[in-house]
């Protein structure tokens, strides 16, 4: 099973924006927003783009998914 990681927290943070401005710019609610950025929810491809592009940065560069059979290798 693959696990997701997001780093959206971190571009957040940096950009001095609260949940609220960053789900209201890509158009989620700010729940969303905060389950996305706890790993517990697997955004849609649309949305995944949509925040990457607001941050200008690649999907790959904010969503990683770690496959955790991977992890036993």
């Amino acid at each position: 099973m693959a696990e997701l990681i997001t780093k959206i927290h971190e571009l957040r943070r940096a950009r001095k924006l609260s949940q609220g401005e960053l789900a209201e710019a890509v158009g989620i609610r700010r729940e969303t927003l905060s389950l996305l950025e706890n790993g517990k929810y697997t955004p849609s491809l649309r949305l995944a783009m949509n925040i990457a592009k607001y941050f200008d940065k690649t999907v790959e560069e904010v969503f990683v998914f770690v496959d955790e059979e991977d992890d036993d290798e």
